[in-house]
């Protein structure tokens, strides 16, 4: 499985978060502890946001811990809002457009999980999309679809509602295709103001999520904590939709297929 760390908050050097940490991204793709698989090498990437709408975006092939470029970029570059993600692939074979963040727009967005029977899926599910958005789609993995078909249900008016349809519209597909319906959504993405993020699995069995409160209002969002300081890092609960903006943090329930409630963070 992937891992992954995101940041909104004062501007902050990407090495804060990338590399620098004693159990940083860059650590956790060769040693992650949380995960179901040790290394994540199969590709990275960063997008960032800085003076345009738009996310600068970084990808690679290379593992993490041996792209010479990596350590150069993100001790340079300054961001109020970025995800970086390492890869270990389940779906799609490893080059530059199956490695996250994907972007379309303002949007990026970063998974880890996957959707089970893609094989069986992944076309009805295409056909899910219109022309423009089909179009769009570079790469074969169930992320960037998944991604595409948010985008799809209304994600810049309601980011909540449009991947709980997406999660919906798999399971609809899964029906009539006669197989088992299995999504695993740890995800995070932004339009480059808010962060948000996902932990939800329709078996119960979602990958794991951690969240980090500072000062001034920042938010750090991440697969596995960055350093052993464990009662700093918040277990982020299962069926969760987390919403890091200007009024602080929010943590509501991701509910596709039940009521949406409130819950205390």
């Amino acid at each position: 499985m992937c891992r992954w760390a995101a940041w909104r908050g004062s501007p902050l050097f990407l090495e804060d978060i990338v590399c620098a940490p004693t159990h940083s991204l860059v650590a956790q793709s060769h040693h992650a502890r949380h995960g179901l698989t040790a290394t994540n090498g199969d590709g990275f990437g960063i997008a960032w946001y800085g003076e345009r709408a738009e996310p600068g975006l970084y990808r690679e092939i290379l593992p993490a811990w041996s792209d010479c470029n990596l350590k150069s970029l993100a001790r340079q570059i300054r961001s109020p809002l970025f995800l970086a993600h390492v890869r270990a692939s389940t779906i799609g074979a490893t080059q530059r457009a199956n490695c996250h963040p994907f972007v379309h727009g303002r949007w990026s967005f970063m998974h880890n999980g996957h959707v089970g029977a893609f094989a069986r899926l992944e076309r009805r599910l295409e056909n899910r999309l219109c022309e423009r958005l089909y179009a769009e789609r570079a790469g074969s993995t169930d992320s960037e679809l998944l991604f595409l078909l948010a985008v799809q249900c209304g994600l810049t008016s309601d980011p909540r509602g449009a991947f709980e349809q997406a999660v919906r519209m798999v399971a609809e597909e899964a029906a009539r295709a006669g197989v088992e319906t299995l999504v695993r959504l740890t995800a995070a993405f932004s339009d480059g103001v808010t962060l948000h993020a996902i932990r939800y699995a329709t078996d119960g069995k979602a990958p794991s999520l951690f969240m980090r409160t500072c000062a001034r209002g920042g938010c750090r969002l991440v697969s596995e904590p960055l350093d052993d300081e464990g009662s700093q890092w918040q277990p982020v609960p299962e069926a969760s939709f987390v919403t890091a903006g200007d009024d602080g943090v929010r943590v509501d329930v991701f509910a596709p297929f039940g009521e949406r409630l409130a819950m205390a963070v």
